[in-house]
């Protein structure tokens, strides 16, 4: 039985664009009062003005999640205006795909782990004693398929939300006893602009190193909503990666083999 999202208040961190901008259209619909965080001020204005326009409610606050003290006044911010969080929507994140060699280790590897990884362990530090003192609510962290299959050219991106899967599961064990449920999200590839930002690498461009599945924004969206509604620990999308990623679990021997001949194939070393 689906549970009522009306009156719920839901914080979602890189609400500027993609799964979490589309979430909170979605989630405004639900009669939830969305509270939207990003670096982008005018963007998160511009979605707050839209779902206000259109009878909802909305707030934006301005945040990067790797300083502390910007993501403690985002939450105590939502807390003065709305006196709840009931729903934690960690979605801020990043990607890169190349040859590791070839990232650029701030950006690539201490930016993408603190904003992918330790940021949502950050907000969620934030947000979770109002919800341990209510004794109910919702955490949903954003990983991927990328945390359940580590492939080549997207290596940190992978540790970084491998390390959220890991998060995720931890908290979920240790926080369930006190009605605070926690989900894990497992998208493939979608259209979004996070992939517009992944840059045209030598590397992306030839080698098929994710799947065209032809997944929406919104959908993935849709599909997180549905998660807030009927809450359950994790959600593969689309349901037949499960079956990509219990190939890996089984014979990752077999995988093993199969990244390293497209390695040998396809990179050139100098």
């Amino acid at each position: 039985m689906a549970n009522s999202l009306q009156g719920k208040v839901v914080l979602i961190t890189g609400a500027s664009s993609g799964f979490g901008e589309d979430a909170a259209r979605l989630f405004a619909k639900e009669g939830c009062c969305v509270a939207l965080a990003a670096r982008r001020i005018e963007k998160l204005q511009s979605i707050a003005a839209e779902i206000q326009q259109n009878g909802g409610e909305a707030l934006a606050i301005p945040v990067d999640v790797r300083e502390r003290s910007e993501i403690d006044r985002m939450v105590q911010t939502v807390l003065d205006h709305y006196g709840k969080i009931d729903i934690l929507f960690n979605n801020a994140g990043f990607g890169g795909v190349d040859w590791f060699e070839n990232f650029n280790p701030e950006r690539h590897i201490e930016t993408m782990m603190r904003v992918n990884l330790s940021g949502t362990m950050l907000v969620t530090h934030a947000v979770l004693p109002s919800m341990l003192k209510r004794r109910t609510g919702h955490i949903i962290n954003m990983s991927s398929v990328a945390g359940l299959i580590a492939a080549s050219l997207i290596t940190t991106y992978s540790a970084s939300k491998y390390g959220v899967r890991a998060f995720t599961d931890a908290l979920r064990r240790e926080v369930s006893p006190f009605g605070i449920k926690v989900s894990g999200i497992y998208p493939g590839p979608a259209t979004t602009e996070f992939g517009k930002h992944l840059g045209r690498t030598k590397a992306r461009e030839k080698i098929p190193w994710s799947i065209n599945v032809h997944m929406t924004s919104e959908y993935v969206a849709r599909r997180v909503v549905d998660v807030a509604k009927r809450p359950r620990r994790s959600l593969v999308i689309p349901g037949w990666f499960r079956i990509v990623t219990t190939f890996d679990t089984l014979f990752p021997v077999l995988v093993d083999w199969i990244f390293y001949f497209m390695a040998k194939k396809n990179h050139r070393l100098d």
